[in-house]
Formats: C-alpha cells, sequence, structure tokens
C-alpha cells in the first residue's frame, strides 16, 4: 500500500531522477582532499544500507538511534532509515552516557548506529537500562570488537551493514522502490530529543510533512541553485541543520563537510569555495572577534585604517538600508523623506566604502572562499554588532528563527530584500498570532507573545501528553518567544517570554538586548542580567 502523500525518501529519490550524475557529497574521507559521490551513488549506497537494516529487523514505524555528529555518513544513514519508513532518533557526541541511555530507553530503540568507540562505550555503559537495544552498527568501529562480545549486543561495522543489504539485494530487487512508495507525509520521520537543563529530555514528534512544508518555501527566500556547493559545518542531529540539509539535498546542491573548527573550517573554505553555508551566532561571533583581534595584534596604520573602514561600512550599510527602505518599519513613515535624506551621504561615501572594500574586507570575503552568496544564521538571536559587522563587510547573513517544534524553519530573511534587525518575515501559509498576557491579539508594532500554527508542527512529544498539553492547543504552539511584528510582516524577537525581568516598580525588562551589548566588549565572554524583584538590574 503506497503512502499518501510527500515524503523525504520520494523527494530524494526525485532529484535522483533529475541529477544522478551531479556532486551530492565532498567529504575528506581522512586525508587533506575533497572527494565526491554522485546523486545517483549515493542513492546506490542509501539502498543498500536500507536493506541492511531490514534483514536484521528494523521495520516501517521503528526507532532507530543515531549518535553521531555532521558526517557523511550520518546523512546516508538517515536517508537509509527514512527510505524504509523507520524513524530516526539522533544525537551528537557531545551527549552524555545518561542522556543517550535515557532517549534510546525512553524512544524503544532496538537499533542505534555510533559514531566511534567513545559513543560506542557510552552506548555499552547503559546497556542495562536500554532492554530493547539488539544492535549497535559503528562508523569507525573499535580496534577490538571482541571485547563488546558479553555486552549483549550485536556489533555492526557501517562496511558490515552495506555487505548485510549486498547480500540481501539479490533476493529481493524491488523492495526498496516498494519501502519508499509506503512513506507518507503523515508518517513519523523523526523523534528530536530537546535539550533537558530544566528536566528529562523530550521527544519531539516530527513528521514527514513538517519537512516537506518547508523544502519550496524556504528557497523562495533563500534561492538555493542546482549546481551550488553548501558547506555544512552545524550538527546535523540539530533540527536547523538537519531542514537546510533536506533543502540542500531536494535543489540537487552539492553538500561538503567540514568542523567547526577554525583550523580546519578555514582551509576547508579554500578548497571548497561554497556559495552557501549555515552556522550558529557564536560562529559568526568567533569570526568577528577573531578579525577584531587581529587587526589590533597588527596595531598601527593598518588598526587605525581597519576601525575606520569598519566604521565606514556600517554607516554605508545604514544609508543603503534607509534608502531602500530595508528598515523594520513599526510606525508609518514617509518614503520619499528617508531616499532624500541619504542620497547626497551615500554618493559622498561609496568611494570610501569601495576602497575598504579592496583594503580590507576583500580579505575577510577570501577566507570564506570568495564566492559565498550568502549565509544563514539560526539557532539562536544574532546578536546586532555582529550583524552589523558583516553589513560592513559586505558579506549577506540571512538570520532566520524557528524551535525544534517546527521542524525548525518559521522565518528567514529574504535574500532579495533582507530586513536587518529582523528575522525576516514568516514562510508562506504560517498564520500567527502576537497576544498580550489576556490572550488578546495584538497590532503590529506591539510586543508580545508569538504563536503559531502550521502543517510543519510537531504532533507533541513522545510520551509526555501533559507537556504537550501545555504549549500546544488547537494547533496553535505557544513558542514562548516575545515578538513584535513590522507594519511590512517582518519580525523581531525581543526575548523568551519566561526570562522577562519584572523589577520592583514594576517595569518589565528584556534581557536579551541588554546581554548583547554586554558581550559585544572584547573582555566579556558570556552575561546575564539579573534582577527579579529587586530595584535595579
Amino acid at each position: 500500500m503506497a503512502g499518501n502523500g510527500d515524503s523525504i525518501p520520494k523527494r530524494f529519490r526525485k532529484v535522483v531522477t533529475e541529477h544522478p550524475r551531479t556532486a551530492s557529497l565532498m567529504s575528506k574521507n581522512g586525508g587533506e582532499q575533497f572527494e565526491s559521490i554522485t546523486y545517483q551513488e549515493l542513492y546506490d549506497t542509501v539502498k543498500l544500507y536500507s536493506l541492511g537494516l531490514h534483514t536484521i529487523g528494523v521495520k516501517h514505524g521503528d526507532h532507530v538511534g543515531i549518535i553521531s555528529d555532521n558526517r557523511k555518513e550520518w546523512i546516508a544513514t538517515d536517508l537509509a532509515i527514512l527510505c524504509i519508513g523507520g524513524v530516526d532518533v539522533p544525537r551528537g557526541s557531545d551527549s552524555t552516557a545518561e542522556e543517550i541511555g535515557f532517549i534510546l530507553r525512553h524512544a524503544d530503540c532496538a537499533v542505534s548506529f555510533a559514531e566511534n568507540q567513545s559513543q560506542l562505550d557510552k552506548i555499552v555503559s547503559k546497556k542495562g537500562e536500554i532492554p530493547l537495544l539488539t544492535h549497535v552498527i559503528v562508523y569507525d568501529p573499535p580496534k577490538d570488537p571482541s571485547a563488546y562480545e558479553k555486552s549483549g549486543i550485536t556489533l555492526l561495522s557501517f562496511q558490515e551493514l552495506k555487505q548485510i543489504g549486498e547480500k540481501a539485494i539479490e533476493n529481493n530487487k524491488a523492495f526498496f522502490e516498494q519501502a519508499i512508495d509506503k512513506v507518507g507525509s503523515e508518517d513519523v520521520a523523526t523523534l528530536i530529543y530537546t535539550s533537558g537543563t530544566t528536566g528529562e529530555p523530550k521527544g519531539v514528534i516530527l513528521k514527514h510533512r513538517c519537512f516537506i512544508f518547508q523544502l519550496d518555501r524556504i528557497r523562495e527566500y533563500v534561492p538555493i541553485e542546482h549546481g551550488e556547493i553548501y558547506m555544512s559545518i552545524l550538527p546535523a542531529w540539530h533540527s536547523f541543520e538537519r531542514a537546510v540539509e533536506y533543502v540542500i539535498l531536494d535543489a540537487g546542491v552539492t553538500m561538503a563537510y567540514s568542523k567547526l573548527v577554525a583550523a580546519v573550517l578555514l582551509p576547508d573554505m579554500q578548497k571548497v569555495r561554497p556559495h552557501w553555508t549555515a552556522g550558529v551566532p557564536r560562529l559568526w561571533e568567533s569570526v568577528r572577534a577573531s578579525t577584531y583581534r587581529k587587526a589590533n595584534n597588527e596595531g598601527g596604520i593598518k588598526a587605525v585604517l581597519f576601525h575606520f573602514f569598519v566604521g565606514v561600512g556600517g554607516t554605508f550599510a545604514d544609508l543603503k538600508n534607509l534608502f531602500l527602505g530595508r528598515i523594520p518599519v513599526f510606525k508609518k513613515r514617509l518614503r520619499w523623506v528617508d531616499m532624500v535624506l541619504t542620497i547626497i551621504p551615500i554618493i559622498l561615501i561609496t568611494p570610501f566604502k569601495l576602497l575598504g572594500g579592496a583594503l580590507v574586507f576583500s580579505k575577510l570575503k577570501v577566507l570564506f572562499g570568495g564566492r559565498l552568496i550568502a549565509a544563514i544564521s539560526g539557532g539562536g538571536a544574532l546578536p546586532g554588532y555582529v550583524d552589523k559587522f558583516f553589513q560592513s563587510a559586505g558579506i549577506t547573513l540571512l538570520e532566520g528563527y524557528g524551535l525544534t517544534e517546527t521542524a525548525p524553519v518559521l522565518t528567514v530573511r529574504k535574500f532579495a530584500s533582507p530586513i536587518p534587525g529582523t528575522i525576516g518575515p514568516l514562510l508562506r501559509d504560517i498564520e500567527h498570532r502576537i497576544v498580550a498576557d489576556d490572550m488578546s491579539v495584538l497590532e503590529p508594532g506591539q510586543k508580545g507573545v508569538l504563536y503559531v500554527k502550521s502543517p510543519q508542527i510537531m504532533d507533541g512529544y513522545y510520551k509526555r501528553p501533559e507537556a504537550t498539553v501545555e504549549v500546544l492547543k488547537d494547533g496553535w504552539l505557544n513558542t514562548g518567544d516575545i515578538a513584535m511584528e513590522t507594519l511590512h510582516g517582518e519580525f523581531k524577537i525581543l526575548g523568551r517570554a519566561k526570562e522577562t525581568i519584572v523589577l520592583l516598580g514594576g517595569e518589565n525588562i528584556e534581557p536579551l538586548p541588554l546581554e548583547d551589548k554586554l558581550n559585544q566588549s572584547e573582555y566579556i565572554d558570556q552575561a546575564m542580567v539579573v534582577g527579579q524583584d529587586q530595584k535595579f538590574l
């Protein structure tokens, strides 16, 4: 019986049919030079892994763990599980044995993948708490597999899983295509466990429709095209990178793998010269900080020129945005006045802007490979001073916003007309409300809690109906974020509702803008503003 509706496996099969010879993945495979495989080669490999999983007992609807950081095997594993209707349960290698044990037990996993011996040891140490677990497949096998013979787990290498699939395909050539046909939009694709900082992690149930909804809509704002290269550096178990990778695959774009370590990432950028990448605010903050540090260490005229041209670039960006109407508009303003007031200053400052681009910022662009179209920032709020620095440098950062519970992309700045200081407009067909404390719906320009309703929203938390009801009612998800909408439909996030500080005098204060301002200092790494029920912050 065919699964109704679209799904990630069906989209994967479609792009392979359209672009079989296009490079799908690029990785270094232990060496220094990147090697690539085509979409057809990826598809054929995924088919063998899927058959291997089917042979060891994974059925449609079964939950399979993936304890690994980002690498080419991750996406192959993910696709292999999804193509037979399985549900993956991912987590990164920085997780503790306690977290991994809880997740694999709570998610009822009989099979799990592990990146290396370190992750394998974490799983084995908790085997007594994971009664259903029978198989672990390891990407980088341990030196002595025999040491695990008494663990009660059948241990396989990734290569051995592939070999099982090669034997199985001889007797079941039609299985893979039939399995893909059975996966529909209402099948669960993944359980992503959110951080357990305030208690046990909660498993977010995301169906195929959650990701499919975003695929075409994101590309309306971020025009990623076939033939381009995307540099993947974030953990794929996180919903932000996960959704981006599906968009990349759906567009027939090449995905190159690197690591979020400057000594690795920057040389990789030079070799691959990507058109697109995505990172968390911390990455962009560290790029800015290291650029300032380098300029200040050189001192003299170079440092003076650097700071001068950063100022020029920032002023030019402000004037240009005002002239083009690329500013957050919360109250009506006369566009023609902005244009008249800015045209002469723009003309006067342009030569200095061009000179700064040639002398200073061209070197920064070369660090990113020299042909970066834009970078996407997500997974947290992008500090304004970091945003301003990249505007000064002439590098486009498109800030997006979402939650794991929304799979995750709700908004992103439009590449054609990005509005700094905002997270962009909602994707097409997402309903929203900004509400006051009494749940009355607010107009643009007023701040309140953002609620959203969309096919991409989770079905709930796995085995946690009481937690689901707290945030999801009648299809409306309480994001927990305080937001304001502009007159043109972009959004600005002001902080988390639960983080609002109420001073003794009754004044409500959002700490996030103040913390961002403090973090702007090169002497401050992290800051937290407190003051609940006090006279002052």
